[in-house]
């Protein structure tokens, strides 16, 4: 199995274009160690022909452009075989918007993340133009789906949906109540090898049904958003904490670096980072702390082989 972090930044990358926290201005200035991040999504493969992307960021034009086993192999192509979506974050479905242009596309996604993304959304019409423009795929938590490749013909690969502790994407918290469908983890097989991808970029806490589904995967990635849980607050950015956004901060004594530090899988990979962490930063004690560890820290163009 081939993985390829196209995007590996919270909401909003990094730097986030309305911020000046000590991160962003930084970076832009080149005066810390640490380089940009586009939001997070990844480039998963079989056999280098058929790719999945986990999310759909809002620069998957980029993204796209940025990894040529994605670029199409004829006037009208994409390798792209589907869309799996891990929640109805902006940062994680925007995209799909961006592949309109006159191509089939299928997504893989909970009932609950289809209907917060396509019902009562004007914009959705744009990938309504042709019949079958769109194929939505049901993902049913603990239950495993073959992926398709081009044509309906297998792609080695199969999921399995976990439902993971979260809360409705933002602008649809008053519409709905939380479900279990609202974030969902992915465990992603390969056949051939019994290799396994754990991919939870969304996690609120570690849960019995979180450390199971880690339970011997080749590689995991996991929510490294914060570093701490009053990460903004103390920064002067905003009145949220971690938890209030859903998100298991990284350090403490009750993060998940700690509540993991006796959890063993192959690699193991903190992303979708939020501009302020600074794990982002290559020279500061958070990212020592981290890589102490045994974990890695999400870039850009990062690719792992399984």
């Amino acid at each position: 199995m081939r993985v390829r972090v196209l995007g590996s930044a919270a909401g909003g990358g990094f730097p986030q274009w309305n911020c000046g926290c000590p991160n962003c201005r930084g970076v832009r200035e080149g005066v810390i160690p640490a380089v940009p991040r586009t939001q997070e999504s990844v480039a998963v493969s079989a056999d280098g022909k058929a790719w999945f992307l986990l999310n759909a960021s809002p620069e998957i034009r980029a993204q796209i452009e940025s990894f040529p086993a994605l670029h199409p192999r004829g006037p009208r192509d994409s390798p792209i075989a589907a869309v799996l979506l891990t929640n109805g974050d902006l940062d994680h479905c925007l995209g799909l918007l961006s592949l309109r242009e006159s191509h089939p596309v299928t997504v893989y996604a909970t009932d609950r993340v289809r209907r917060g993304f396509s019902e009562g959304n004007v914009l959705y019409r744009t990938l309504e133009r042709f019949a079958g423009q769109l194929t939505w795929q049901r993902l049913v938590p603990g239950r495993e789906v073959e992926l398709s490749g081009p044509g309906g013909t297998p792609s080695g690969l199969t999921v399995r949906a976990v439902a993971l502790p979260g809360k409705p994407p933002v602008h649809l918290m008053e519409r709905f109540p939380p479900d279990p469908e609202d974030n969902v983890g992915l465990r992603i097989l390969e056949r051939a090898t019994g290799r396994v991808l754990a991919y939870f970029s969304g996690v609120a806490a570690v849960t019995p049904v979180v450390l199971e589904a880690l339970q011997g995967a080749d590689c995991a990635f996991f929510d490294g958003t914060f570093w701490s849980d009053d990460e903004l607050v103390a920064l002067g950015l905003g009145d949220k904490r971690a938890q209030d956004m859903a998100h298991l901060p990284i350090g403490g004594p009750t993060g998940s670096l700690a509540a993991l530090a006796d959890h063993r899988s192959g690699r193991r990979v903190y992303i979708h980072i939020n501009n302020t962490n600074p794990i982002l930063r290559e020279d500061s004690p958070e990212r020592a702390a981290v890589e102490a560890r045994g974990w890695a820290v999400a870039r850009d163009g990062m690719e792992i082989e399984l």
